[in-house]
């Protein structure tokens, strides 16, 4: 994990939404609130870990932050700045960039790794000559650990875990400050999984860069983020530094996903109690009222179906939206 020299704010977002229309019958539709106003600072240098069960949103935050899709609502600030003009989003983009969940699909599989790390450098005229291209391409693949003579294969030549090396060398193309991780290493081996960690903590100290983490590995997230922040049904629901919120988790649906992630140590495991979860998560397209949690937790009361808790400070950068903790 590392260490932030200073705690200046990199990225900021404010209060964002991405809700789809889906169609639900004949010329009707239905609003999916996929990501339902969330707010999040990232420091420079540090590493904020996004978890949720899947369908929570945690991808779509990621991919709305970095405007792969337009926002439905909320805002974005990046080095103090607001992203909202085509100018402001070209330079954003040339200062973010993202590695996806699927090594196999993500990569073009009619493009040599040459050319899929080199895309980035043709689309914002980072080179001026072949050779330069050429040298920053082979530049690249070496910083991620592979060797520049494999630069004419193509993809389906590597293994998954040096695909996903290929996809991290295409996100450091245009020397980005921001990284948004989508489950980098689900797909990957566990084996490997560890070696592509290591790297992505070696790269944030050698280039100084900010990741957004997204992943429902708990344990992975806690080896890499400095803050964790907790997502369902588009909304997040607890925010802390990542082993506050591993000791001493407030909101009840976070105490269920520690009291999931094994513990080390036969004697804690003996005494550590599983909290499960009845029903199924709710759809999107129909979330309960109130408290979006309450129909599946057990310490839910009658204020929970009427009014909606609001995530707030309960303790010292310690968030948490639930009305248990008013009482």
């Amino acid at each position: 994990m590392s260490e932030a020299k200073e705690k200046e704010v990199l990225v900021e977002v404010i209060n964002l939404k991405q809700h789809f229309e889906i169609p639900v019958g004949f010329l009707k539709s239905k609003k999916l609130k996929a990501v339902d106003g969330i707010s999040f600072k990232i420091n420079k240098g540090e590493t904020l870990g996004l978890v949720g069960e899947s369908g929570c949103g945690k991808t779509t935050a990621g991919r709305t932050l970095l405007h792969l899709y337009e926002p439905t609502d909320g805002q974005i600030f990046f080095n103090g700045k607001e992203v909202v003009t085509k100018e402001e989003l070209e330079e954003f983009r040339q200062n973010a960039s993202m590695v996806f969940q699927d090594p196999y699909s993500s990569l073009n599989p009619r493009m040599t790794v040459g050319d899929i790390i080199g895309e980035p450098l043709d689309v914002h005229n980072l080179y001026t000559t072949r050779q330069q291209r050429e040298a920053r391409i082979h530049e690249l693949m070496e910083l991620v650990g592979l060797s520049s003579e494999h630069a004419t294969r193509y993809a389906h030549e590597f293994s998954g875990g040096q695909r996903q090396r290929v996809g991290i060398a295409r996100a450091l193309a245009v020397s980005p400050q921001l990284i948004v991780c989508d489950e980098p290493v689900s797909a990957l081996d566990v084996s490997i999984q560890a070696q592509i960690i290591n790297m992505f903590e070696d790269l944030q100290e050698k280039l100084g860069l900010t990741y957004l983490f997204i992943a429902h590995d708990l344990l992975v997230v806690r080896h890499i983020s400095d803050k964790i922040a907790v997502m369902y049904l588009g909304k997040i629901v607890e925010m802390a530094d990542s082993e506050e919120i591993f000791k001493k988790p407030l909101h009840p649906y976070t105490e269920s996903l520690m009291s999931a992630v094994p513990s080390p140590d036969p004697e804690t495991a003996r005494n550590s109690k599983r909290i499960v979860l009845t029903g199924d998560v709710p759809s999107p397209l129909d979330i309960p009222s109130g408290c979006p949690f309450r129909t599946r937790c057990p310490k839910a009361f009658d204020r929970c179906s009427i009014d909606v808790p609001y995530l707030r400070e309960v303790e010292p950068n310690h968030f948490a939206s639930c009305h248990l903790l008013d009482k």
